[in-house]
C-alpha cells in the first residue's frame, strides 16, 4: 500500500487525490520503474490537460494594461501578460484522459492490422495506466 501524504489520503471516508494528482503519481511510479510505455502515456494525458487549461491569448484582454511603445503588442507591467488558467472540473479531466486513452486503443488497432503487435501491446499497456490512474487504482 502507498504511504500517506499530502496527495495521499488515508482511508476512512476522506475523499482521495485528484485525478491530475492521481496522474502524477502514476508517472512517478512509472518511471521509477523504468515503464517507458506508462510513462509517456501518462506524460501524453497530463499535457492534454495543461492545453485545455490554457486560454486563447487573442481572448485576453486586460483592463488598464498599457502597451508598449517599443514592441507590438506587448504589455508593459509586471504580470500584464499572464492569462488566467481556464478551470477544468474532475468530469472535464476525466473526459480528457478517457479521450487520450481511446485515441491510443485506436492507433493500437491501426498497428495491429498492420501486423505491428508489439506497438500495439506498448500503446494498449499505455492505455491501462490511464485507465487505472483514472479508476484511482494503486496497482
Amino acid at each position: 500500500m502507498r504511504a500517506s501524504g499530502p496527495d495521499r489520503q488515508p482511508g476512512g471516508g476522506e475523499p482521495g487525490p485528484d485525478i491530475r494528482s492521481r496522474l502524477r503519481l502514476a508517472l512517478t511510479d512509472a518511471l521509477k520503474a523504468r515503464d517507458k510505455g506508462a510513462a509517456s502515456a501518462l506524460r501524453s494525458a497530463l499535457s492534454a490537460i495543461g492545453n485545455a487549461e490554457a486560454v486563447d491569448p487573442g481572448a485576453v484582454s486586460r483592463p488598464g494594461a498599457s502597451g508598449s511603445i517599443h514592441f507590438a503588442g506587448a504589455a508593459a507591467g509586471l504580470g500584464a501578460a499572464e492569462a488566467e488558467r481556464r478551470h477544468l472540473t474532475e468530469a472535464d479531466v476525466a473526459a480528457i484522459v478517457r479521450a487520450e486513452a481511446a485515441e491510443r486503443e485506436a492507433a493500437a488497432s491501426q498497428y495491429e492490422r498492420s501486423g505491428h503487435d508489439g506497438q500495439a501491446a506498448g500503446l494498449r499497456h499505455g492505455t491501462r495506466a490511464l485507465l487505472d490512474a483514472l479508476a484511482g487504482s494503486d496497482g
